[in-house]
């Protein structure tokens, strides 16, 4: 083969995961083994693995002599050059002497290497080394070489320069380091001015990079002097450091990256946070050490010790590690301690690193314990990141800043330095240097590392110092600054004294980035000449230019402090007095004088006049101070504009324009005037001076000319509330253009005020309009008094006269009064207003009170105007003008407000409460929720009060304001003022939208920040929306007879066409409105909001509850009005009735159904009249009578006395629900075995096609057994007949009494349902049983997900919210939200629990990204997650991500969803799963259906499904009908049968079934398994509650029936007969027979010793070539022990016997104590598959036309025990065409299992391409055909075209299919060592019994019970061994294990299970880490885990 071949395949598998076989051999020396962790890392070609622990509970691991074998998981790092094998160095004996590793990769086993050691791995034996690197090789008996490094140390000859501490050094070169070393040569080292010298051994690195060096600290060390010989390259590197290693000296590093050649350091300075974890003995005195490794792990930072932190509990410790090495993004990091101390032991949380280079911030969790006496022993772990929580940040760059002090006397500070560098692209932030005690000393150069952000060229550097230190004084010569890794350099000059008793007195200095001196400003300051206009304040000046600014200079030399400044002239030094500037002023600069500003920015004379106009405008600031408790300042508050052109400095605010005296006052507005220029931002906040300085900002408004600026605030500025901030920063909400006013036309506008014609009508209170138009609104006025409460103000007029700006036409008008009078309801009929520009009038009906005792308790209004043509027609009419109230009700929004009262104690109020709605165009202004329409005592604890409003035009809804007027009172038992809301619901029908506004809150000034008004904010994902509503207009029409009236609650339902209705809705909301409407001869108007049914009223049902003192009714007619749908008018629907409605008269009905009659049709014209036409209704409904006829039941108990109720449906509407009353046959109805009838009457429902039957539980005997309803419908003597047989009981079956029924009519109708996820076709037979699909029009498959949540057991973990995944793919394809509803009974994710769920979501592809989240925005909704897994059944694959955080509003970092990335995940393969489509048909016999447990096994030709429970739903596998449903079942196609079991359990036990049909969604294959008779254990021939039914394909059968004749021999040995009860199963190609009991023999007494008992199994389905059998007692009788000696089983339908030899013990206390023994076939042929075989391979070429080739094509296959020849598959007859499968026959080598295929695409001849082309392959197969093994690659991939064979492509075989006979090969007996792990939390042991069974490719082990005698097992923190024989499994997939929960403390914590091959000595490690606790988690008691390597 090619080289280049075969490392293009190792490069391919470098992207994938693998899994390799370690194998640690132990030496034969004394005390060899060790008790320690050991680990592993990996060297290979393209990269190295993470650190692996080699992990076994093994008593015995690493013991002396012994081999153990282990399996990791992790990324095909290609060829392994070397490996790092290690341990911790814990335990009681942690020396190790290792003789050699042998490494295997699993998939191609060929590929093997092996690592000799025979060398000890201990601090105290050998050298002392406890880490090595291993070299390897593939041909066991090389002995690789290894290279020497002498390592020479130079200590300086300076005082206190030598150490005692522990040197140690990592040398790193280009092929990996050596690991940190000690240097340690028995003598005194590192003395001062000596030399030592250490030899190192390792692998060859290549040519050295740099080295690390340091010592732990243990004693003081001085600068060094390292070279490092590498005798294997005959190479000598010099590392020159002069450096001290201290803590106290110089940098405070005893750590050092050094370059070769001690060339400029490169330095990359990390931030790293170590988060020490909140739980008991969290800290550590250990020293801590942190590895960071970068991508790929090919370069680390080596070991870097962590000094100077504390580690101790719920602290976080930061270090800055600087690095020769660019390493972020970082791969992983490794933290651990050396394990030294008092407190060893260590809690770590996380660990952050922040690189400012790369600008990108990694968090890598850990939570766990690196203590050797906890949890798992680590003392080192590798942290992996969690990517969803990566940070990007701004770009930093390293710089070396050295600072030269000049060597004068006194030249040295003592106070700290701080710099700011300037540069062509901005500047940096203001950088302080620490200054320790040795720092700045005179002469000295002191050294840092500092992080710049990019600024382009520098151009300056501003350093200065602390002028307050006594020493502060300080000479500085020169500053450098060198980019580490441009070698970018910059100097800046100084040589002059930073102090302010020396030179200049200045004490900041900026230096050039030149060599030249920066040319010093001389600044001259003209004061005025007026009087008083000297200062003996400070001044202080800032010029600013084009390159910066120089930042505030006091003026020194300079002198009341109020200022008059004329002007300043600022020159360059050395430059002529000509070409000085001027800046004019002109102006005070003092608090009292001018505008109050004591800083003014100035202009060069000569731009003033070019930019007075842009720069200095007057700006008109009101400052608006937050109406809440403590909003007030005291102090001095400041403003700092913010514009396109530049920015202001900071304005006091001093001098008001309203000069209000006191400023800043709650609830106040202060205006001043400032002159600046242009703005687009606003700084504003205060110095915290004075007694009240905190300060509440609402608002800040600044006007301009024509412009108006709206900063909006409402927060604090106060350091003790919110943030703590005193200066925020507004940005501007949209600039309002005002338009000049001479502009505006001016209106006059003539209100007229009509007050009701009732008593106490009119009002004293003060009234307020305000009128909107089309431009704008008048604002709200107030009108004189309307009315005193005198007789004269019945219907009286009041006119007013409104001068405004025009409004255009008018839209609504806000009227109210302000309450302030004794006598202040109002009742106001209606509101005219002439515009008399346009002379129009508009006409607004009120006819409401405006009363806060009367209507609904409001004193304001909104009002539409109407069209005159509507006034017109109600003055013509008799009644009243509420007629209009459709009109206004279709231009306006009723809201329901429903507020939530918390749960809380003292939660309710006594106050007042008021809300305000805000819509996106206006608000409602103040609405006093007084009218409650379900309580009278309002807003008590848990109670939902429920409002209704109305408004006009607010468009969307935005946010509520509730508060109350705290009037409540003190706190007491019976009320108090303060008030807990949870939420407020509010429903706006007609705009279809329901929304939630959380609050979780008090409003109480004694709780949480004092508020007692909020501003609530809807919820977005709590939104509900759905069709909007309607409004229709009902009159009730009471007869005028003798005791019509009724005060039931009348209720009434809508019906369209084709059955659409409307809900049912009652027409009054209280018992209030009850008792006034509905009387003797009344008419009662209604205006509601339904559903839109269409444009016609086929019918209506009308009726009442019987409630009440009067409830009997005498209905004359109902009047229907809606609003036309095209032009302006009405419709109004005639339904005559003249019936009584009572129980006592007439018929003894109380509900009717009403057809219409007429239609009277309100049109209004263009010429404003309106057009009436009346239609009578031709096609009007008739009303049927419809018989009902219930059979009950004949069993017992099967009669009842409760109340039945009945609904009828058919295509044309229902009947409602009515009462079952008054049998027509019988007087005692619904008893056993009879059959009542009762009569219906309804208007015509056409085709009924379903019923709705309950009854309410009520008398003795409530529970109800239906056998049938029999509906007539008399008219058309129809029979629609509803087979039932079900209880409606709440004691059985699904404790149901509610139930609905299907006609047994098969209509050819269907109905399509669609929803977010799938099409149901539903028949109209039965709706429940539908078949899911994917549609056509869906972009993507459906496919299921399972989605298991955790919730951690911290306390307020738990949430009522509701939450929702969404999974995202590639390129952000993603699924709907699918929400994971909780299942009825449960109403919250509790602390501690597991809830698992099934959701069908599109088919994104590889997942990438999981967002979760939920709806809740309260404090109560918080949400403390603790994992979510997420399993793709049909891809195999299994995501389990790590959450350990807060989804809550107010908790962690205050989001209610976080999206984790894939990365963060770990994976495990599960069984890959297919989804069919599942048809179970129950026969149509009586009593067919059933409600017990149904279990399907489906067998297949490639395996078998676990038995699966079907579900009932409710109503699923009744008489007669068909149930469709989805089911995942592994991927076994072909299906040969299936095996069907029901347990019996139920109220009908009895099944008659009759078909399944199972569908593979994918393949669209069908099969059909057909039984026609019954389950059950008293019913049909059978008898049985088990059946087999062979599949059936194109009406053929796959597997056909057969006798099996079993004989058993049991063994002539002492004691071999047995008494217990013996059972079998045997396996075959098709699957397993099932549990067969061995009971009838030829022989009486079974089971004797040395007999034969043969038993007859007729009617069976065979199993094709038999493989084992499992067969076993129950260990019952006197002597149940058992020598059985072999098996045979006969197929007679085969006419062939298969032998099962045992000759063993099935006895407890013989052999090895098992009861259960599984057999292996021994007549199976054995195939050698040594010599050479035969390969067919398969390939399916695309089907585009371009997809063909007429070259050839070569593939070569790599397997598990070697790799092929390349099998050239040579073109003839015209091959590879597009869409064609070819085949072709190779005689090879046997490769073993194939594991990948490399496809190459090359010329005939050999010649070079010319043209470049293509093959396009689909899809090969590989078959083996000595034992008929297939292997599936897919492809679907373009191969180039080449000459030679080095272009080629490589798959991976994505599914297999192994042969039978290839899996009775490996049927072996072996032993299994099982280790199970408890857990060590409290209560985690369990004295239940526990079982396990073990899933392998060659099938389970089935269940098998873990025990052994006189031991007390699976205790907490146990670990326990058992050791169970079977046949081998081969690889292991899964393992489940349950225990049976029979003692009272079952619950059970289970770690981990360990599984051993002893035959291979490969161990599997299943891990749980969940409880099986009924109590627990989620309540199972059984866990089925995958493995993790």
């Amino acid at each position: 083969m090619h080289l280049h071949t075969l490392l293009g395949f190792i490069v391919l598998f470098f992207l994938n995961p693998v899994v390799y076989e370690v194998v640690a051999i132990t030496g034969d020396e004394r005390g060899a083994g060790t008790d320690a962790n050991v680990f592993i890392t990996l060297f290979g070609d393209y990269g190295i693995t993470p650190k692996v622990h080699l992990a076994s509970k093994s008593c015995t691991a690493f013991e002396r002599a012994k081999t153990d074998v282990f399996r990791i998981r992790t990324h095909n790092v290609g060829s392994l050059k070397k490996i790092r094998i290690e341990h911790d160095n814990t335990g009681l004996n942690p020396s190790w002497f290792l003789d050699r590793v042998v490494i295997t990769d699993v998939i191609r086993p060929h590929l093997r290497f092996y690592f000799a050691c025979n060398n000890w791995l201990s601090k105290v034996e050998g050298d002392g080394l406890y880490i090595r690197d291993l070299l390897g090789s593939i041909d066991p008996m090389d002995i690789p070489k290894y290279n020497k490094f002498v390592v020479s140390v130079f200590t300086a000859d300076v005082k206190g320069s030598g150490t005692d501490a522990d040197v140690f050094i990592n040398i790193f070169g280009e092929f990996g380091d050596t690991g940190e070393r000690r240097l340690d040569n028995d003598k005194n080292n590192f003395e001062k001015g000596t030399e030592d010298k250490f030899t190192i051994e390792a692998p060859n690195l290549g040519k050295i990079r740099k080295i690390t060096i340091g010592h732990n600290n243990k004693g003081s060390s001085a600068g060094w002097f390292v070279i490092v010989d590498d005798l294997g390259n005959k190479l000598v590197y010099e590392f020159p450091i002069s450096r001290w290693f201290a803590i106290d000296e110089d940098d405070g590093k005893i750590q050092r990256d050094v370059l070769v050649g001690g060339s400029q350091p490169t330095g990359i300075v990390y931030n790293v946070q170590i988060v020490t974890g909140n739980i008991r003995g969290a800290g550590t005195n250990s020293k801590i050490h942190i590895v960071m490794h970068g991508t790929k792990g090919l370069k680390n930072s080596g070991k870097v010790f962590l000094e100077g932190g504390k580690f101790e509990r719920d602290l976080t410790d930061i270090f800055n590690v600087e690095l020769a090495a660019l390493l972020s993004p970082l791969s992983r990091v490794t933290i651990g301690h050396d394990n030294r101390g008092l407190s060893t032991g260590w809690y770590c949380e996380k660990v952050v690193v922040y690189c400012p280079f790369t600008g990108i911030e990694q968090t890598f969790p850990c939570s766990k314990w690196l203590d050797e006496k906890e949890g798992d022993g680590l003392i080192e772990r590798e942290l992996y990141e969690m990517v969803s929580l990566r940070q990007k940040r701004q770009k930093k760059h390293p710089w070396s800043l050295w600072i030269w002090t000049s060597d004068l006397p006194s030249a040295g500070t003592d106070a700290d330095i701080s710099f700011q560098v300037y540069g062509e692209k901005g500047k940096s932030d203001e950088i302080r240097l620490d200054n320790k005690t040795d720092n700045f000393e005179q002469g000295q150069v002191d050294r840092f590392m500092v992080e710049l952000p990019d600024l382009g060229k520098l151009t300056k550097l501003r350093i200065w110092h602390e002028k307050r230190n006594p020493f502060g004084g300080w000479h500085l010569s020169k500053a450098t600054l060198m980019k580490t890794l441009t070698k970018e350099k910059y100097t800046f000059p100084c040589e002059r004294w930073l102090d302010s008793n020396e030179d200049d007195n200045e004490v900041v200095r900026e230096l050039p980035a030149t060599g030249e001196l920066i040319a010093e400003p001389l600044v001259t300051v003209c004061t005025g000449t007026v009087g008083g206009s000297g200062t003996d304040a400070s001044v202080f000046l800032n010029l600013i230019g084009d390159q910066g600014d120089t930042g505030d200079r006091d003026l020194i030399n300079c002198g009341g402090s109020a200022w008059f400044l004329d002007k300043v002239i600022v020159r360059e030094e050395g430059q002529a007095e000509a070409n000085a500037v001027e800046f004019p002023c002109n102006r005070w600069l003092a608090r009292n004088e001018d505008d109050g500003q004591i800083v003014r920015e100035l202009l060069k004379e000569s731009d003033i006049s070019v930019t007075f106009e842009f720069y200095y405008t007057n700006y008109h600031i009101a400052v608006k101070t937050g109406d809440i408790p403590g909003g007030s300042s005291d102090s001095d508050v400041f403003v700092k504009l913010y514009g396109e052109k530049g920015d202001t400095s900071k304005m006091m605010l001093v001098v008001s324009a309203n000069d209000l005296g006191n400023y800043f006052e709650t609830g106040r507005v202060d205006i001043f005037t400032v002159e600046t220029f242009d703005i687009g931002q606003i700084r504003i906040g205060h110095n915290g001076a004075g007694i009240g300085s905190g300060w509440f900002l609402e608002t800040v408004d600044m006007q301009e000319v024509v412009l108006t600026y709206h900063f909006p605030c409402s927060r604090w500025l106060a350091g003790g509330e919110e943030d703590g901030e005193l200066v925020v920063e507004l940005l501007p909400e949209d600039v309002l253009v005002i338009e000049p006013l001479f502009c505006l036309t001016v209106n006059t506008y003539e209100v007229c005020v009509f007050t009701g014609d009732m008593m106490g009508a009119g009002t004293d209170a003060n009234v307020y309009i305000n009128i909107y138009g089309e431009n704008g609104d008048t604002g709200e006025l107030k009108l004189k008094v309307i009315c005193k409460t005198s007789s004269c103000c019945i219907l009286q007029e009041d006119v007013f006269i409104v001068t405004a700006v025009d409004l255009g036409p008018l839209k609504k008008l806000r009227i109210r009064h302000d309450n302030s009078e004794s006598y202040s309801s109002w009742y106001l009929d209606r509101v005219e207003i002439v515009d008399t520009k346009e002379d129009t009038t508009y006409y607004f009906p009120c006819n409401r009170w405006l009363a806060v005792d009367e209507d609904d308790g409001q004193i304001a209004r909104e009002l539409v105007p109407v069209d005159e043509a509507f006034m017109r027609k109600d003055d013509d009419d008799e009644g009243t003008s509420g007629t209009l109230g459709l009109e206004q009700k279709s231009m306006s929004t009723t809201y329901t407000l429903k507020i939530k009262t918390g749960e809380k104690k003292y939660a309710g109020t006594d106050s007042n409460v008021f809300a305000i709605l805000f819509g996106e165009n206006d608000d409602t202004g103040i609405i006093n929720l007084k009218a409650c329409k379900n309580y009278k005592n309002k807003f008590e604890q848990g109670m939902i009060n429920e409002f209704t409003v109305e408004a006009v035009d607010l468009g969307d809804l935005v946010k509520v304001r509730i508060g109350h007027d705290n009037s409540g009172g003190e706190r007491t038992y019976w009320g108090s003022s303060g008030w807990f809301l949870d939420w407020i619901d509010i429903d706006a029908p007609s705009q279809g939208q329901r929304m939630r506004f959380p609050c979780g809150r008090w409003l109480d000034k004694g709780e949480d920040d004092g508020a007692t008004v909020r501003d609530l904010y809807p919820a977005d994902l709590q939104t509900e929306f759905y069709t909007p509503f309607v409004p229709y207009e009902i009159k009730i029409y009471t007869t005028d007879v003798f005791g019509a009236g009724t005060d039931a609650d009348v209720f009434i339902v809508l019906y369209g066409h084709k059955g659409v209705c409307t809900q049912q809705k009652h027409l009054c909301v209280n018992k209030r409105e009850r008792r006034l409407c509905f009387e003797r001869g009344a008419e009662d108007m209604f205006i509601v909001e339904l559903e839109d049914i269409g444009d016609v009223i086929e019918k209506i049902r009308i009726g009442h509850d019987n409630s009440g003192t009067n409830p009997g009714w005498h209905l004359d007619r109902v009047e229907i009005r809606r609003q036309l749908r095209k032009g302006k008018g009405s419709e109004t629907t005639i339904f005559p009735c003249e019936r009584w409605l009572a129980k006592s008269e007439d018929d003894g009905e109380t509900v009717r159904e009403l057809v219409p009659s007429d239609i009277i049709t309100q049109k209004l014209l263009r010429d404003g009249t309106l057009k009436t036409t009346e239609t009578e209704v031709e096609d009007a409904l008739e009303t049927h009578t419809y018989t009902v006829s219930v059979r009950t039941g004949d069993m017992y108990g099967a009669g009842t006395d409760a109340n039945v109720f009945l609904t009828i449906y058919g295509d044309l509407g229902d009947t409602g629900e009515r009462k079952l009353a008054k049998s027509e046959n019988n007087k005692n109805k619904f008893e056993r075995g009879e059959v009542d009838k009762f009569n219906i009457e309804a208007v015509d429902l056409g085709q009924v096609f379903k019923i709705r039957v309950r009854h309410n539980n009520s008398m003795i005997g409530a529970d109800w057994y239906l056998d049938q309803v029999e509906v007539l419908d008399v008219e058309t003597e129809e029979v629609y007949m509803f087979l039932c047989e079900r209880w409606l009981s709440t004691k059985k079956e699904d404790k149901r009494i509610d139930r609905t029924f299907y006609v047994k009519v098969v209509f050819k109708d269907t109905v399509l349902l669609f929803s977010s996820l799938y099409v149901r076709v539903i028949p109209e037979k039965k709706i429940d049983s539908c078949v899911y699909f994917v549609p056509q029009f869906f972009s993507h498959p459906v496919i299921p997900y399972h989605f298991t949540l955790s919730t951690a057991i911290e306390q307020d973990a738990s949430t009522t919210a509701r939450v929702y995944v969404i999974i995202i793919g590639p390129n952000d394809v993603e699924t709907d939200r699918l929400w994971l509803d909780l299942p009825e009974g449960k109403k919250s994710f509790t602390a501690g629990s597991m809830e698992h769920f099934v959701r069908y979501g599109t088919d994104v592809g590889e997942i990438k990204r999981v967002e979760l989240g939920h709806n809740g925005v309260t404090p109560e909704s918080c949400w403390l997650v603790d994992e979510l897994s997420v399993a793709v059944p049909t891809k195999g694959i299994k995501y389990i991500f790590p959450c350990k955080c807060w989804l809550a509003k107010d908790r962690g970092d205050g989001l209610t969803a976080r999206l984790f990335n894939v990365l963060d995940s770990s994976t495990i393969n599960i069984i890959r799963k297919v989804v069919y489509s599942v048809t179970v048909a129950t026969g149509d016999i009586q009593y067919a259906g059933t409600d017990t447990n149904i279990f399907l096994t489906v067998f297949g030709a490639n395996g078998s499904t676990e038995e699966m429970l079907l579900p009932k739903n409710e109503d699923r596998f009744e008489r007669g009908q068909e149930d469709t449903f989805t089911l995942e079942i592994d991927d076994i196609a072909p299906l040969k049968k299936i095996r069907i079991r029901i347990d019996g359990t139920g109220s009908r036990p009895d099944w008659f079934l009759d078909r399944i049909l199972m569908r593979n969604l994918t393949t669209e294959e069908e099969y059909l398994f057909t039984y026609e008779n019954w389950l059950s254990k008293t019913k049909g021939p059978k008898r049985t509650k088990v059946c087999e039914l062979a599949a059936m394909v194109d009406d053929e059968e796959m597997v056909e029936k057969t006798t099996y004749i079993i004989q058993v021999q049991t063994s002539d040995v002492a004691g071999a007969g047995t008494d217990a009860n013996v059972f079998l199963i045997v396996f075959g190609e098709y699957g397993d027979t099932g549990t067969l009991p061995l009971k009838e023999s030829t022989n009486r007494n079974k089971f004797e010793r040395k007999m034969k008992d043969v038993f007859r199994f007729p009617d069976m389905l065979s199993l094709g070539e038999l493989s084992k059998v499992r067969v076993w007692h129950d260990n019952k009788g006197p002597a149940p022990g058992w020598h059985l000696e072999y098996l045979d089983v006969k197929d007679e339908a085969l006419d062939n016997t298969f032998r099962f030899p045992c000759d063993r013990w099935l006895a407890k206390n013989e052999d090895d104590g098992q009861i259960m023994r599984e057999l292996a076939c021994a007549n199976n042929d054995f195939v050698d598959l040594s010599d050479k075989t035969k390969y067919e391979i398969a390939t399916t070429t695309a089907n585009p036309d371009d997809a063909s080739t007429t070259e050839n094509v070569w593939i070569l296959l790599e397997g598990r025990k070697a790799r092929s020849k390349e099998f050239v598959l040579e073109n003839k007859k015209k091959k590879f065409l597009s869409g064609a499968t070819d085949t072709f026959e190779f005689s090879s080598k046997h490769v073993g299992e194939i594991a990948s295929i490399c496809v190459g695409h090359i010329t005939k001849d050999g010649k070079k391409v010319k043209n470049e082309a293509f093959w396009h392959v689909m899809e090969v197969v590989v078959t083996e055909k000595e034992l008929g093994n297939k292997y599936f690659f897919h492809c679907d991939a373009q191969i180039p075209l080449a000459a030679k064979k080095d272009q080629f492509q490589t798959f991976e075989c994505y599914k297999s299919i192994e042969s039978f006979a290839s899996k009775v090969r490996n049927l072996v007996p072996v032993k299994y060592e099982i280790i199970v792990i408890t857990g060590d939390v409290k209560a985690a042991g369990t004295d239940a019994n526990v079982f396990i069974t073990m899933y392998g490719v060659n099938g389970d082990s089935g269940k098998r019970h873990l025990r052994q005698k006189f031991r007390n097992l699976f205790e907490r923190g146990r670990t326990d061994r058992f050791v169970l024989e079977m046949l081998d499994l081969g690889e292991l997939l899964r393992v489940k294990v349950e225990h049976d929960g029979t003692s009272p403390n079952s619950g059970w914590y289970l770690e981990c299970i360990e599984v051993t091959n002893t035959a291979n000595s490969v161990t599997t490690i299943f891990y749980c880490g969940k409880w099986l606790h009924t109590a627990k988690a989620d309540g199972q008691i059984q866990r089925v885990l995958n493995p993790r390597y």
